[in-house]
């Protein structure tokens, strides 16, 4: 193929006009599912403190007298 016949294909093709956001919609699919995929992993982990609240209510009586009486360790 010579370059004024290249040319000639891509000018063809050029003609063409498609709807571009009927194009790109597969794009925003993706990105909301996404998006809902981590929400529902956001989600998960709420209220995980309050789901082990014996065993942070354990380990403080046993560390009472671990804590330090002033700031910064002094």
């Amino acid at each position: 193929m010579t370059f004024a016949t290249l040319v000639a294909f891509a000018a063809e093709g050029a003609e063409e006009h498609g709807s571009v956001a009927l194009e790109t919609v597969g794009y925003g699919i993706v990105a909301i599912v996404a998006f809902a995929a981590l929400a529902l992993v956001t989600a998960s982990y709420r209220n995980v403190a309050n789901r082990h609240a014996h065993k942070a209510e354990a380990y403080a009586r046993a560390h009472a007298d671990d804590a330090p009486e002033a700031g910064h360790g002094h």
